[in-house]
């Protein structure tokens, strides 16, 4: 995706990643001279000369068994001696409207390291026929079919084949491999493990992700079981079959069968990810007993791998590579053995890179910080440490607008810039405090780091039934007034949880940032962002108190430690 412009999708590709995508795929099919100097104003053409002399590229359909046409791209390697065989790659398409040609960068690359290479488009996706099951058994079945044609190509060994995906692609190539073992290795960039939890977090519906991944796919061509799942989700029916329908789809339904099969499975989410679950993320690759490894990065769904996938250089997929080299034996990555680890970028440093050898040895312990009340001539509460605070409420509006404190302003698009090192500005001076509660720390005495997860519990009272609050955590400039986002949580009430107190305790997504010295953080209980859906946004303006109750004090575990 490219930063300049607006595309009509959080997910669509500028017109000069088209561009080149368009001049690689017609030097692939006709490498005549013309074709691959097309390619010199990417620095790409030398690439694809040496590809034309020891591959040979192809478009093809492979046709399921209830006769559904998956469209689909092959590279197979030249002139191999009688016997020889070669390691494979399957490469099962991200949700996007070129289907499996978004990682016509990477065949090249993939080609000279050895790999027989298929691309293909899910059932419902790009040119393929049939409809939509969101990586479905359906579509679990049709990877075992694909392997089935690729198994009958000259040159492929079916006991080196490995599976890369991207986004929908990385969800296919997770619970494929769960269930197909000639998958001896998976990798899966920009993945989820959890579709619920993607969904609907602390009870809150992640609404615009879904009805963003709702209009890539068309409902028109999805399947009656996924449309019935869409109109539910839609009107808040979040019942058992929405709940089996998200469980079949998730890769930590079949932890057991990575682990029986010790299935090789690398991993990579991001910090501020708006459209799957990092937490789930987490805890699925902790969970994992086979060689794994876990990247964490800056940015947001699909930001840091973009580079890979046109055959730029990018974390993701160089580690992609690696990981396939050494579990496949081919050699398309840069000769270096994997690390089976957990490696990140701090925010919003995208040169950042941090080796632990697992979550539990990476995450910092928490640190209480109390919710207090405002100090003498000041109008915002306090984070403090040392002793709980009681007996203090702040009152806030639900309007159905809320401040200008949000996840995003936009989906994906705010991540990639972050990624530039250019994070969105907050001016918290400008937050209608009749609309949010804002707690306060002092100024930092040294520079700390937050790593790890944080979890806030505070004593909440709604006037009105399917209540939502949102916490932001907030790094702040006491001099110029901005701030900029670090974490985030929704928490949403039950009808019955409408007129009474109750305590909550809820995660804020995990985060690895560096506060610098003198800056202050924010905790930010606002009652609206256009990001989720909940009942704030729909019914009359009421009230919302925040309190702490002697025995039930409010307070934000933070994993907050100075840096050395």
């Amino acid at each position: 995706m490219s930063v300049a412009g607006t595309p009509e999708t959080p997910f669509a590709l500028g017109a000069e990643d088209l561009a080149k995508l368009d001049a690689i795929r017609e030097a692939l099919l006709d490498p005549s001279p013309r074709r691959i100097g097309r390619l010199d104003q990417w620095g790409l053409a030398d690439d694809y000369e040496v590809y034309a002399q020891i591959a040979r590229y192809s478009e093809t359909v492979i046709t399921m068994a209830d006769g559904t046409e998956l469209d689909a791209s092959l590279s197979v390697p030249r002139d191999l001696a009688p016997g020889q065989t070669c390691p494979a790659v399957v490469l099962p398409a991200p949700l996007i409207n070129i289907g499996h040609r978004a990682y016509l960068g990477m065949i090249s690359r993939w080609t000279q390291g050895g790999y027989v290479v298929l691309a293909y488009s899910q059932r419902g996706l790009a040119k393929s026929t049939g409809e939509i099951h969101v990586a479905g058994p359906q579509d679990v079945a049709d990877a075992t079919e694909v392997i089935d044609w690729l198994v009958g190509i000259d040159g492929v060994d079916p006991d080196r084949i490995g599976f890369f995906g991207s986004s929908y692609g990385a969800g296919t190539s997770l619970l494929a491999a769960a269930k197909d073992r000639r998958i001896k290795a998976v990798a899966g960039t920009s993945a989820w493990a959890d579709l619920f939890a993607s969904l609907y977090e602390n009870g809150t519906r992640h609404l615009k992700a879904f009805e963003a991944l709702v209009q890539l796919f068309g409902e028109d061509r999805c399947s009656p079981e996924f449309r019935e799942i869409i109109r539910k989700i839609r009107a808040n029916t979040i019942d058992d079959e929405v709940r089996a329908f998200a469980e079949a789809r998730s890769p930590k339904t079949y932890l057991e069968a990575y682990n029986d099969a010790a299935t090789p499975v690398l991993l990579t989410t991001s910090w501020h990810e708006t459209i799957f679950s990092v937490p789930a993320v987490i805890d699925f690759h902790s969970s994992l007993t086979g060689p794994k490894t876990l990247l964490v990065q800056v940015g947001d769904h699909g930001n840091a791998e973009l580079p890979g996938l046109s055959g730029l250089r990018a974390k993701p997929t160089d580690m992609a590579y690696r990981w396939m080299d050494h579990h496949l034996g081919g050699t398309a990555g840069d000769g270096e053995p994997p690390r089976f680890d957990v490696r990140s970028e701090y925010m919003f440093n995208p040169l950042s890179d941090l080796r632990h050898l697992s979550w539990a040895d990476y995450a910092l312990p928490g640190k209480r910080f109390h919710l207090a009340d405002a100090a003498a001539g000041q109008s915002d509460g306090q984070l403090v440490e040392g002793s709980a605070a009681a007996g203090w409420t702040r009152s806030v509006k639900a309007t159905g607008q809320g401040t200008d404190i949000v996840v995003a302003p936009k989906l994906v698009q705010t991540g990639l810039v972050e990624r530039l090192g250019l994070p969105h500005v907050y001016r918290t001076a400008e937050i209608d405090r009749g609309l949010a509660a804002v707690f306060t720390t002092a100024p930092l005495e040294r520079t700390a780091r937050v790593r790890g997860g944080a979890e806030l519990r505070v004593t909440v009272k709604p006037q009105q039934p399917g209540a939502t609050i949102v916490a932001y955590l907030l790094d702040h400039n006491p001099v110029t007034g901005t701030a900029h986002i670090v974490t985030h949580a929704p928490y949403t009430f039950t009808a019955e949880q409408a007129g009474r107190a109750t305590t909550v305790t809820f995660p804020l997504q995990p985060a690895d940032y560096v506060v610098a010295k003198g800056r202050r953080l924010q905790l930010v209980i606002d009652t609206h962002d256009p990001f989720f859906a909940h009942a704030n946004a729909v019914t009359a303006v009421f009230t919302i108190d925040l309190t702490s109750p002697k025995g039930a004090e409010s307070y934000l575990d933070l994993p907050l430690h100075p840096v050395d």
